[in-house]
Parts: C-alpha cells; structure tokens; sequence
C-alpha cells in the first residue's frame, strides 16, 4: 500500500512538471523529479505511457501530457508533437539553471500604458527583482532588436531594473544580444551551456 502511494505521488508529481513547463527531456524530468539514473528513469516514464507521450527531437526524447494525463491533474493547455519543442527545452534548461524559481511564470504579457506591452517567454522575481527571459532558439535577430526597443520604452515603469536573461543557440547570435542589451543587466547563455 505504502509502495502504491509512492509511486501515484511520483506519477502525479511527474505529471505536474509536465503541466506547469509542456514539454520536457528525460534529462530534465530525471532531475525535477528526482528519478535518479537513465534506466531507472526510462523505466517509470515507460510505464506512465497512459499518462504521457513522447517524441524524438535533436536526439534526445520530448515528453508530453497525453488526454488522460491532462485529466488526471486539471490540465487546460493541450500539447502536441512540435517542431516548436526545442524552444520549450531551453527555456526549461534556464528554470533548472535557475533552480525552479517559485516565482516563475510562463509566456508572461507586460502592458505599460502608453509606452507599449510585449509577451516575455518567462519571468520570475527576486524579491521585487523581475527577470525576463528571451529564448531565441530559430528567431530572427530582427525580431529580438523589437523586442528590445520595446523593453527599452516600458522599463523605467518598473520600480526596479529588470534582468534580461537571454537562451540563443550560437557565440555570433549572443554577441549581437549582448550589443542589443547594452546598458541593461543581462545575462546570455549558449543553450549547449545549460544542458543538464
């Protein structure tokens, strides 16, 4: 019975992590659930496949709630195979980078009235510190210059200066980031920097 308990607990908590960031690694879920090696973890996530599907992308398996485990722990956001995936996997890598901030919210609208609102991929807080994260896994550095000028006009409404901590694929793509966040505290990492 005790056993049984367990293992309904991991498979809930299993399935809340998939809840709350969509799409995670093995790599990651082994680590936000504590699953402890490949094979073990392998093990429990097959036998969950009521509960979970899974994908091949970039060689490593993506895992996803299926109907019944949308059911099973209140899920309204419906996931599927994507090729979007990759850009969920970094922003995942940067919550663990972060260790799991409590605060941490996922695809986040800022309006400032009359200066302009933008839809950050996530934020979290530090005291009343507010980070901004920017996965820029295929965008084009076009988009990102907007982005910016954006921040730039709403910022100064904050009554502290944000992070902006920034997740790109290649040292040429942070150099342009780092010109585009010049004056502002900004961290960008290499995405195969964050790999767990």
């Amino acid at each position: 019975m005790k056993y049984y308990l367990k293992r309904e607990q991991r498979i809930d908590n299993i399935l809340l992590s998939l809840k709350r960031l969509t799409f995670l690694n093995r790599s990651q879920l082994q680590i936000l659930n504590g699953l402890g090696g490949d094979r073990n973890a392998q093990k429990v996530l097959k036998s969950m496949s009521e509960y979970v599907n899974s994908f091949r992308s970039d060689g490593q398996t993506i895992y996803y709630l299926t109907k019944e485990g949308r059911t099973r722990v209140d899920c309204k956001k419906k996931a599927k195979k994507s090729t979007t995936a990759q850009h969920y996997i970094m922003r995942n890598d940067l919550y663990i980078a972060c260790k799991f901030p409590k605060t941490w919210k996922n695809e986040v609208d800022i309006k400032v009235k009359g200066l302009g609102d933008i839809r950050c991929d996530a934020m979290f807080t530090v005291g009343e510190k507010p980070y901004f994260i920017e996965i820029d896994h295929t965008q084009k550095m076009k988009i990102n210059e907007k982005k910016m000028e954006t921040y730039r006009k709403i910022i100064n409404a904050f009554p502290f200066q944000p992070v902006f901590l920034w997740v790109t694929t290649t040292e040429y793509k942070r150099n342009q980031l780092k010109k585009l966040c010049e004056g502002l505290e900004s961290r960008i990492y290499i995405a195969s920097e964050l790999k767990n």
